[in-house]
């Protein structure tokens, strides 16, 4: 038997597909490695496309646009004025209305910083960030493969370990994943964020406000992660209660370390950019400039657009789609996740919708709430009960990433490409 009968074998028939899924469940990490630089192909040839067919010269500066244009254009521009030139001093400003513009000040540090570290190795800024975000990529999904199949705090679910896995295959074909790619925070990111929730469930809790510190200076998520401790506590000191021991026994000053830091994240970033420029609600401004209003009320722009755009059909529609995520979560596709995990699924996608304007972006803010592959892989995997894998997974699975896929095409041809006169921005 050749190579390539060998290979047609395994994969189109009944036994060979079940040997090649034990096979990656049996070596989940290199599996899942592989998976996620497969994906990273796709998403390179994606963005190609974007650069070749989709690109118009006036958004670049030159007539013929490029991969490279393509992996540094949008946030990218500004992350590589941080490494270059720092933030500005003083904050830049309307010469006529006195108001603070926007300006760098609105990206978080840790990210930049990190570039700046591998450019000590002579590599470029866009190349540094591509390696960096290479790797932080794959940490990232065995993380998220890590936490989605950590059974404490969860139903119980003898596939477990394979939910997850798919899971996290699906999480690299995620629409917007592409941008991990690019010189954006999405991998860092979510890194921080697996190993956040993986820390907590572990009870390490010193770990966890290590980690914390670090996100306060990448994503302003710390409202989000603090839902997920608080749901943490309030399950531990019952699980003590009912053992007869002392509420959170010997951890207790490690606990009170982890909502500190928990606290100090939320406001690290805006607290640094007031004492830096000596302005306290500097950051806020910044970030006002840029289109960000959540004074004006919690989910109120959500509202207000769907009404502007189609009326009550598309409030209607919203509301539908909010609705049905709530009952995957809270119901029995997300059951058999850590209480944790479904905590962060249910308060990162509602704060994202009370304090960020309706923008295209948030399909990137989207590839953080990695539960959404879980529910989408229970779905696609289980039966109508959640009770039992179909034996027919694969084939639904298969059709899942087909779709998944065109989406990745979708977003870097019709969200990444920069067109002076119609902004979408990634």
């Amino acid at each position: 038997m050749t190579a390539i009968e060998a290979v047609r074998t395994s994969l189109f028939t009944v036994e060979g597909r079940h040997r090649f899924a034990q096979a990656a469940l049996a070596r989940p990490v290199r599996s899942l490695i592989a998976v996620y630089l497969l994906t990273r192909v796709v998403a390179l040839a994606s963005i190609w496309v974007a650069a070749r067919y989709y690109q118009v010269p006036a958004g670049v500066g030159h007539l013929d646009p490029g991969l490279r244009d393509m992996l540094g254009i949008w946030d990218g521009s500004w992350y590589y004025q941080i490494v270059s030139e720092g933030y500005p001093i003083p904050l830049p400003s309307d010469p006529q209305t006195g108001q603070i513009t926007y300006s760098a000040w609105a990206f978080f540090p840790l990210f930049p910083g990190l570039v700046r570290m591998v450019m000590v190795t002579g590599l470029g800024f866009v190349e540094a960030a591509m390696l960096l975000n290479l790797a932080l990529g794959c940490l990232a999904v065995v993380l998220i493969f890590k936490v989605l199949s950590f059974p404490v705090h969860a139903a119980s679910q003898p596939a477990r370990e394979r939910l997850a896995f798919v899971a996290a295959c699906l999480w690299c074909c995620y629409p917007a994943t592409a941008v991990l790619l690019l010189p954006y925070t999405e991998a860092l990111a979510a890194v921080l964020i697996g190993a956040a929730l993986l820390l907590l469930m572990r009870q390490q809790y010193l770990g966890f406000a290590v980690v914390a510190l670090l996100l306060g200076y990448t994503r302003g998520v710390a409202p989000a992660l603090g839902m997920a401790v608080l749901v943490h506590l309030w399950v531990r000191w019952r699980e003590d209660r009912a053992a007869g021991n002392r509420a959170f026994g010997s951890d207790r000053w490690r606990i009170a370390v982890m909502l500190g830091a928990t606290a100090v994240s939320a406001v690290a970033w805006p607290v640094t950019v007031g004492l830096i420029s000596g302005l306290p609600g500097a950051f806020f401004q910044t970030q006002a400039a840029w289109g960000q209003r959540p004074d004006q009320g919690p989910f109120v722009l959500w509202f207000s657009w769907a009404w502007e755009q189609h009326g009550l059909f598309a409030v209607i529609v919203m509301v539908a789609l909010v609705g049905t995520y709530l009952a995957l979560i809270i119901g029995r596709h997300g059951s058999w996740l850590p209480l944790e995990v479904r905590m962060w699924a249910l308060a990162y996608p509602l704060y994202l919708f009370a304090v960020v304007r309706p923008i295209t972006s948030m399909w990137r803010f989207l590839l953080l709430d990695f539960p959404l592959a879980a529910l989408v892989a229970s779905v696609a995997m289980r039966t109508s009960s959640g009770r039992h894998v179909v034996t027919h997974w694969r084939r639904r699975v298969a059709i899942v990433v087909v779709v998944l896929l065109i989406g990745v095409f979708a977003w870097s041809t019709r969200l990444l490409p920069y067109v002076p006169w119609h902004v979408t921005p990634p």
